[in-house]
C-alpha cells in the first residue's frame, strides 16, 4: 500500500544550465494572463518527470540533442513560454514576450531505468538532481516560466524532467505543449493544435458579479496549528497505491444508491475522512475537500481548441469534523464530494474570475482543508518524444509543492507486480500518520457488517 521500495543510489552530471530561445524570430509584446491564471494560489512552480525506455530503433539518437532542437522550434508557436512575468496595476499578471528563453539542462546518470524498480512513483530519489533547481531561476517574477532537464540513464533510456510556472498553463495546456515538443521531435513541421493565447476570455466580467458560492477562498484563522504551521522536517510524506483490490474493499462502504460513483470519488471521501480523523479536530471544527475540476468541458460556448491557459476551479466540500467522522459509511462524505464537483460550470469559474478581482486575489483556505488535484486524465502518458510512451508520466513530487500539507496528487501508476492503480500522496504530522495508517487498514482489511469499528473516538475531536 504505501511506498517502501529501497531507492538506488547514483551520481548525476550535469552540463551548464542554458537558455534555449525561439528558432525562429517572435513578437515582441504584452500579453495579460486571465483572472483565474493570476490568482495567488497559482503562484508556484509544478514539477513534472517522465522515465523513458531504452529503444534500439533510435539507436544513435541522442535526447538531449532532439529534444533541445525540438524545444526551440516549439517555442515559435509558444513563444510566451519564452518571455517573463511582470505585475501591473492590481497585481495583474502580464507576460513581456522578450524571447529571451526557457532554461535547458543536460545531464547523465549512472543508474539504469531498472535501477528505479517496477513501481515508478513519487517521491523518487534524488529529485533535486533529475530537476535541478538553478538558483534564481524559480521566482514567479521576472524568471524563466519553463526548465527542463534531460537526463541520459545508462541503459540507453532517459529522464525528462520539466518546471512549469503554473499560472501559465494548467495540466492540460502543459501537455498541449509538451505534445507539440514530441510531434517536432518526431519531425512534425508544426504542432497538429496549435497554441491560442485568448486569455481575455476568462477574464472577470465588467461589472463584476457573484453569483456562486465559493467557500475553497474562506478566510480562516488557524488558531490551533496542526498540520499547517508543523516544520516540515517534522512531517512523513507517504504513497499509498490504490489497485483494484483497495478500491473494491473501500467500496464495500459505499451505499447502494451511490455505488455509480467514480473511483476518484471513493478513494477521495475515503482519504478524507482518515486525514480528519488522524488530525484529531474538535467535533466542531470545519474540515474542507477541494478537488480540482477541469472546466473545459463545461463551457456553452467551448473554449477555442489550443486554449494553453489554466481553466479549472478547486470547489469546496465543509462540514464539521465530528459529522464526517462519526460513521465508518462513506456515504455522507462521498455525498459531499460528488455535490462539489458538479457544482463546477462555465457559470461557477467566471463568478471565480470577478471573485479574483473584487476581493484581491485571495488564496485557498488550507486551514482544515485537502486538496487533491486528479492527473489521471491529463494525457502525459502519451507524450512521445521518439522513444515511444513513458514508462512513468506524471507529477514528480506525490503532494503539491506550495502547499504540501493540504495539497495531494491523484497519480496514475502500476505497483511492483505490474498492476495498474493510482497512488495518493498523503503528508501529515509523524504521529498522525501512523493514526492515518490504521484508519485506512480499517477500510482496506475488514468488513462494514463486521461490527468492527475504527479507531475514531469522538472524545478526541
Amino acid at each position: 500500500m504505501a511506498a517502501t521500495t529501497q531507492s538506488p543510489v547514483f551520481t548525476v552530471r550535469m552540463g551548464k544550465p542554458e537558455l534555449i530561445s525561439p528558432a525562429k524570430p517572435t513578437p515582441y509584446e504584452f500579453k495579460q494572463l486571465s483572472d483565474i491564471d493570476d490568482q495567488d494560489s497559482l503562484r508556484f512552480q509544478v514539477l513534472v518527470m517522465q522515465f523513458y525506455r531504452h529503444d534500439p530503433s533510435m539507436q544513435g539518437r541522442d535526447p538531449v540533442k532532439v529534444i533541445r532542437e525540438a524545444l526551440a522550434q516549439t517555442l515559435v508557436f509558444y513563444y510566451p513560454f519564452a518571455g517573463r512575468l511582470r505585475e501591473g496595476p492590481g497585481r495583474k499578471l502580464i507576460v513581456e514576450c522578450t524571447g529571451e528563453g526557457v532554461v535547458f539542462i543536460e545531464a547523465d546518470a549512472d543508474v539504469t531505468l531498472e535501477q528505479f524498480g517496477d513501481a515508478l512513483r513519487p517521491p523518487f530519489p534524488c529529485l533535486e538532481e533529475l530537476l535541478f533547481e538553478l538558483p534564481g531561476s524559480g521566482g514567479i517574477l521576472h524568471c524563466p516560466l519553463l526548465l527542463i532537464q534531460v537526463t541520459r540513464l545508462k541503459c540507453g533510456g532517459f529522464i525528462f524532467g520539466l518546471r512549469l510556472n503554473h499560472t501559465m498553463s494548467d495540466a492540460a495546456g502543459l501537455v498541449q505543449f509538451m505534445t507539440a515538443v514530441g510531434e517536432l521531435a518526431r519531425g512534425a513541421g508544426a504542432p497538429s493544435v496549435l497554441p491560442v493565447w485568448q486569455r481575455h476570455l476568462l477574464n472577470a466580467r465588467d461589472p463584476t458579479c457573484l453569483t456562486c458560492t465559493h467557500r475553497e477562498y474562506d478566510e480562516v484563522i488557524d488558531t490551533k496549528g496542526g498540520s499547517t504551521i508543523t516544520p516540515l522536517e517534522d512531517m512523513a510524506i507517504r504513497s499509498f497505491f490504490f489497485g483494484r483490490t483497495e478500491v473494491s474493499a473501500i467500496r464495500r462502504f459505499v451505499p447502494h444508491h451511490l455505488s455509480q460513483s467514480t473511483t476518484f470519488e471513493v478513494i477521495i471521501a475515503c482519504l478524507w475522512r482518515c486525514r480528519t480523523i488522524a488530525l484529531q479536530f474538535d467535533s466542531n471544527e470545519e474540515v474542507r475537500m477541494m478537488s480540482v475540476v477541469n472546466a473545459r468541458s463545461k463551457f456553452n460556448h467551448p473554449l477555442p481548441s489550443g486554449y494553453y491557459g489554466n481553466v479549472f476551479a478547486y470547489p469546496a466540500a465543509v462540514t464539521t469534523a465530528g459529522k464526517l467522522c462519526e460513521n465508518t459509511n462513506l456515504g455522507y462524505a462521498l455525498e459531499l464530494v460528488r455535490k462539489a464537483k458538479k457544482e463546477v460550470n462555465e457559470e461557477y469559474l467566471r463568478s471565480v474570475a470577478d471573485l479574483m478581482v473584487i476581493r484581491g486575489r485571495p488564496v485557498l483556505t488550507v486551514v482544515g482543508s485537502f486538496l487533491v488535484s486528479d492527473v489521471t486524465s491529463a494525457g502525459l502518458e502519451k507524450v512521445d518524444f521518439g522513444w515511444g510512451k513513458p514508462a512513468y508520466s506524471g507529477p514528480a513530487e506525490c503532494v503539491v509543492r506550495s502547499i504540501p500539507r493540504t495539497g495531494s496528487f491523484y497519480i496514475p501508476c502500476k505497483n511492483s507486480k505490474g498492476e495498474e492503480g493510482i497512488a495518493v500522496g498523503i503528508c501529515l504530522p509523524v504521529p498522525a500518520m501512523e493514526i492515518f495508517v490504521k484508519e485506512l487498514d480499517f477500510f482496506l482489511k475488514n468488513m462494514p457488517e463486521s461490527g468492527k469499528k475504527s479507531t475514531f473516538n469522538a472524545s478526541k475531536l
